[in-house]
């Protein structure tokens, strides 16, 4: 099952003392900055849970599956992430 923001933000509200419209301005914000600082290429390092990094991805040759034909992918940046050591040994536990 996967977690949604409506999701983290009730639990927010339920277990701090802030009401839901305050609990959505902090997911909402906190959600505002990681955008804008992967947006200017920096790194995102949450300690104890993982680092979201953007790479950049050449020029390459590709292939559409449906048709077989051939076709250059133009270069571009994602968002790859790596999770922390201490999150990667809960999650194995």
């Amino acid at each position: 099952m996967t977690l949604t923001k409506a999701q983290i933000v009730d639990i927010i509200h339920e277990e701090l003392p802030f009401p839901k419209n305050k609990s959505t301005e902090v997911i909402e914000g906190l959600i505002e900055i990681i955008k804008r600082t992967l947006e200017s290429g920096e790194d995102v390092l949450i300690s104890g849970f993982g680092k979201f990094c953007v790479k950049k991805k050449r020029e390459r040759r590709g292939r559409n599956p449906a048709t077989g034909d051939d076709l250059i992918l133009s270069q571009r940046k994602v968002v790859t992430f790596k999770c922390s050591g201490k999150l990667r040994e809960k999650i194995n536990s």
